[in-house]
C-alpha cells in the first residue's frame, strides 16, 4: 500500500486529536462506571471499524483485511496484558479515581514507544528478508511457552518492577504518597517523582515488553508499516476503557492463554511459510481471509469454553463451601 507523507501526517494528527478529546473528557479524576467504560469501548471499536471500511473503499480489500486481522490480534493480545495492568495498579495501590488517568498516559507512552519499534521492524524487514524466519520462530516459541504456563496453572500473584524503572526511581527519588494527579513535587528541598508518575512509567514500559510478541505477530499478517501502526494505535487507545469494562471478567477468561498460543503459533507458521516463499521455495502461503477467519474462530471458541469452565468452577466452589458449612453445623450439633 502506497502511503504518502501527507496521509501519514493526517493520520497522526487525527489520532492525536482523538487522544486529546479522550484526555479532556477524562481529565477530572473520577471512578469510571461500567456504563461510561462500555460507551467509550463501543466508540473506539466503531472508530476502528470505520477506519477499516475507509481502507476498503479507498485502498481495496487486501489492506482492509490486513487491518482488521491486525486490529483483532492486537486487541486480543492487549486483553491478556490487562492482567498485568491489574497487578501494577494493586502493587502501587493506585486510588480508583486516578486509575483512568494512569492508564491514559501509560498507554500514550506505550504508543510512542511502539511506533519506534514498528519503524525499526519495518526497516529491518525491508532490508533483511531472513528476519521473517526469526520472527516466525520467536512466535512459535512464545506460543509453546504460553501453553506451558497455562498448563502449569500458576497465576502470577505479584508484579516486580523492571530494572529501568528501578534505576529511574533511584535517580530521581519517589514521594511517599500520592499528591492528586501531580507528577513531580518538592520534598525536603528536592524535586522528586510522585507514585503517579512511577505507575504511569510502569504501565508504559511494561507494555513495550508485550510488544516483543505483538509486533512480530502483526508483521506476520502485514508488512505495511501504515497498517501495523494504525492497528496498534486503535487497539491501544481503547485499552483504558476496556480495563474498566471487563476488569471483573478477566479472571473468567481461563482459556485465553491457550487461544493466544494458537493464534501466535498460527502466525508464526505463516511467517515461516512467507520467508520460505521469499527464498524461492514453492510452499503454500496463508491468505489474509484465512488468517482473519482462524483468529476470529479461535477467539470465539476460547471465550465460550472459558465462560463454561468458569461457571463449572464457580458451581464446584459453591458446593464445596456448602458442604463445609453443613459439616461444621453437624459437628456443632454432635458436640
Amino acid at each position: 500500500m502506497d502511503v504518502s507523507t501527507t496521509l501519514w501526517v493526517l493520520t497522526v494528527v487525527g489520532l492525536a486529536a482523538l487522544i486529546t478529546v479522550d484526555f479532556f473528557i477524562g481529565r477530572k479524576p473520577h471512578d469510571v462506571s461500567i456504563k461510561e467504560a462500555g460507551i467509550w469501548t463501543v466508540v473506539w471499536i466503531v472508530l476502528a471499524a470505520l477506519f477499516g471500511l475507509g481502507l476498503l473503499v479507498f485502498a481495496g480489500g487486501q489492506p482492509a483485511g490486513e487491518f482488521f486481522a491486525g486490529f483483532i490480534t492486537e486487541k486480543s493480545l492487549s486483553v491478556d496484558n490487562l492482567f498485568v495492568f491489574v497487578l501494577i495498579m494493586a502493587k502501587f495501590s493506585v486510588p480508583s479515581q486516578y486509575q483512568q488517568r494512569v492508564l491514559l498516559v501509560g498507554v500514550l507512552i506505550a504508543l510512542v514507544l511502539r511506533a519506534i519499534f514498528i519503524a525499526a521492524g519495518a526497516a529491518i524487514l525491508s532490508s533483511f528478508a531472513w528476519v521473517f524466519y526469526i520472527f516466525g520462530a520467536f512466535l512459535i516459541y512464545t506460543a509453546w511457552k504460553l501453553i506451558q504456563e497455562a498448563r502449569a496453572d500458576e497465576a502470577e500473584e505479584d508484579w516486580e518492577e523492571n530494572k529501568l524503572l528501578k534505576a529511574v526511581e533511584k535517580r530521581f527519588g519517589v514521594a511517599d504518597r500520592y499528591h492528586g494527579t501531580k507528577l513531580w513535587i518538592e520534598q525536603n528541598g528536592k524535586r522528586v517523582m510522585t507514585p503517579m508518575l512511577v505507575v504511569m512509567l510502569a504501565i508504559g514500559t511494561t507494555d513495550v515488553l508485550f510488544a516483543l510478541d505483538s509486533i512480530p505477530a502483526i508483521f506476520g499478517l502485514t508488512q505495511d508499516p501504515y497498517i501495523v501502526f494504525t492497528a496498534n494505535a486503535f487497539a491501544l487507545m481503547g485499552l483504558r476503557q476496556l480495563y474498566f469494562l471487563i476488569g471483573g471478567l478477566l479472571r473468567k477468561l481461563v482459556h485465553l492463554s491457550y487461544g493466544l498460543s494458537v493464534i501466535l503459533g498460527f502466525i508464526g507458521v505463516k511467517l515461516v511459510l512467507h520467508a520460505l516463499h521469499e527464498s524461492g521455495v514453492h510452499v503454500p502461503e496463508i491468505s489474509i481471509p484465512v488468517s482473519l477467519g482462524v483468529i476470529c474462530a479461535v477467539l470465539i471458541v476460547t471465550t465460550i469454553t472459558s465462560l463454561i469452565a468458569s461457571k463449572k468452577q464457580a458451581q464446584t466452589e459453591a458446593e464445596a463451601a456448602r458442604e463445609k458449612v453443613d459439616g461444621a453445623e453437624k459437628d456443632s450439633i454432635e458436640a
